[in-house]
This record gives structure tokens, C-alpha cells and sequence, in this order.
């Protein structure tokens, strides 16, 4: 005879407000005012197709002087190719000496899996490679409403595949941000299934790891992160096209890391929303006996301080190019 569980009890918080906190630097605390001012943005239903097409087109037009500009500013050299059905902007900074030379990055832009490609993921790529000093190959993926998954990791392991012919795969970082960071673990895990060498190590900078979006600070981040405002679930319903949420190369936080997996470096703040997620693939990581270490900034949202230069978004790149120095 089992028996119902008593109801456990919420917390109920008053309507308070939030300023930026003085332990982070003017430009930080700046770019969190600037953020909590713009609006969440409605999404949306993940079967409303051509709602979708709509909302990339604005989202691509809104985004475009961003990405021209992050384009004009940067110092390396941006060579496009194509791979399989992807695109791949290979950006190689100017001046590799010692070890650096034979080091490469598969780089994998953000965007909810939806959004971020072609110049936005070219000017990523660009800025990857200029803040570490390491030749990035940027994959421009097949993204939904045409190509829900598995097509992303796909293409991402297919650049992968045609990498490890020019170089050691000891010798490679797989990494990238928000869906990015899920897609970087998740073709990590092909790579192991497939049978092919694991790379030297995998960077998941505030990685949308669990797409059933479970995690604790979804709801005590709730608009607190001024960059996602919300979970993005109709996002993720999109790109999921039906599969289980719980599959691990979709929501890779599932996955038996027991069966290898490369050093790991896991980024978020205070204030993200994806912030258990990054909890809890770090402690899954642990359990398994996967080297593995977390870095939580302060009051930091999803993504970083925005794009400006902030003491804080200059350490990111500091600790990942040691992170890098060290795997590689």
C-alpha cells in the first residue's frame, strides 16, 4: 500500500526590487540596467511555422548592425566553407606562435536553437578567435523550422569529423554558449558513440543542458535575468520536433558521462536562469569522475554583461584560454 505524499510547501516571496548590486564593476552594473529596460519578447507556438520564420527574419534584421559591427572590429582573418550541409566560418588570428599553431576550437553559436546563424555566427566566431588567440571553425548549423533535430549535432559532427584529418583531436576544444553549450555536449557524445577520439576538452559556457527546463533557478531567476527574462520552452519544443526531452543528445544533462567524457569547463551567474543547469551537469560530470569545474560569476545574466567590455566578460575569456592551455 503506498501513500500520497503530504503537499510540500512554496515559498512565497513579496513584490520587491532589485537594483545592480555594488559588487560588480560600473560597466557591469551598467549593462544590467541597460538589460532589465528592454521587454521579454513573445514566442511564437512550436507549431506555428511561419510565426517562426517571422520572428527569425525580425530577430536577424534586429541583430544584423550588431554583427556588422562585431565583423568591422575584429583583428583575424574570416574564411568561409562549407561542410556536409553546414556552413563553417573559419577565423584565424594573426601571429599563432609555439603551440597555439596546431590548437584548434569548434566553436557552437547560441540562439535557442533557432536563432544566431549566418553573419551573427561568422562575428561569434570572429570574437572567439580574437579573445583566445586560437583558430575557431564557427559552425553555422541547419537550425528549425526547416531542420529541427537531430540536424544541428549532425552538422556539428560532421565538422568534427573533417577537423580530426588536420588535427590531433587532443589538440581540439569543443565549446559554445546557451544552446550552443547543449549542442557542444551533445555532439561530444556522438563523437564517443561513433566511436571517434573525444577531443581534449569541452567548454559549456552557460549551456542549456536540460531542455525540460526543470532546474531551480527557472523559477528563482525568473526575470531576475535580465537577458532571458523566461524559460524557452516553445523553443525548445520547436527544435525537439516530438523527440523526448529526456533524450541525452537533446537534453544532454541525461547522458552516462561514466562512459568518458573530456575535462570539462562549465561558466554562469548569479542571476542566469540556466544557473542549475550548470549546477547539476557539473556535479553529474563529478559524480562520473570527469575532471570538471564550474565558474559562477557574480549578478551575471545569461550570456554575460552584454556585448560591451566589462572587467567580468574579459575574465570569461581569461579562464577559458587556461582552461585550454591546460587540456590541450
Amino acid at each position: 500500500m503506498t501513500t500520497e505524499p503530504q503537499e510540500l510547501t512554496p515559498v512565497e516571496l513579496p513584490a520587491r526590487v532589485i537594483r545592480p548590486p555594488t559588487t560588480i564593476s560600473e560597466a557591469a552594473r551598467l549593462a544590467l540596467s541597460a538589460a532589465a529596460a528592454t521587454p521579454a519578447v513573445a514566442r511564437p507556438a512550436p507549431d506555428d511555422l511561419e510565426g517562426w520564420k517571422h520572428a527569425i527574419a525580425q530577430s536577424e534584421a534586429l541583430w544584423e548592425p550588431v554583427a556588422a559591427r562585431m565583423l568591422a572590429d575584429c583583428r583575424c582573418k574570416v574564411n568561409t566553407r562549407t561542410v556536409g550541409r553546414a556552413t563553417v566560418y573559419v577565423c584565424t588570428p594573426d601571429g599563432l606562435e609555439g603551440p597555439w599553431r596546431d590548437r584548434a576550437y569548434l566553436y557552437i553559436h547560441g540562439g535557442a536553437f533557432v536563432f544566431g546563424g549566418g553573419r551573427f555566427a561568422a562575428a561569434f566566431g570572429a570574437a572567439e578567435a580574437d579573445r583566445l588567440g586560437l583558430t575557431t571553425f564557427s559552425v553555422d548549423y541547419r537550425m528549425p523550422p526547416e531542420h529541427p533535430f537531430p540536424a544541428a549535432p549532425e552538422d556539428c559532427l560532421a565538422v568534427y569529423r573533417e577537423l580530426i584529418g588536420h588535427y590531433d583531436p587532443r589538440r581540439i576544444a569543443i565549446g559554445g554558449s546557451s544552446a550552443g553549450g547543449n549542442l557542444a555536449a551533445a555532439t561530444t557524445l556522438m563523437i564517443r558513440d561513433h566511436g571517434l577520439p573525444l577531443p581534449g576538452g569541452v567548454i559549456l559556457l552557460t549551456p542549456e543542458v536540460d531542455l525540460t527546463e526543470a532546474g531551480d533557478t527557472f523559477r528563482t531567476n525568473e526575470l531576475l535575468d535580465v537577458a532571458l527574462k523566461r524559460g524557452l520552452p516553445e523553443c525548445n519544443a520547436l527544435y525537439a520536433a516530438g523527440h523526448a526531452l529526456e533524450d541525452p543528445y537533446l537534453s544532454p544533462l541525461f547522458a552516462d558521462f561514466a562512459r568518458g567524457f573530456p575535462p570539462t569547463l562549465i561558466q554562469s551567474g548569479t542571476r542566469d536562469l540556466f544557473l542549475s543547469n550548470s549546477v547539476m551537469i557539473h556535479r553529474r560530470l563529478r559524480h562520473a569522475g570527469v575532471p570538471a569545474e564550474l565558474h559562477v560569476w557574480e549578478a551575471m545574466p545569461h550570456g554575460g554583461f552584454g556585448f560591451g567590455a566589462t572587467p567580468e566578460n574579459a575574465e570569461i575569456g581569461t579562464e577559458v584560454r587556461l582552461f585550454i592551455d591546460r587540456c590541450l
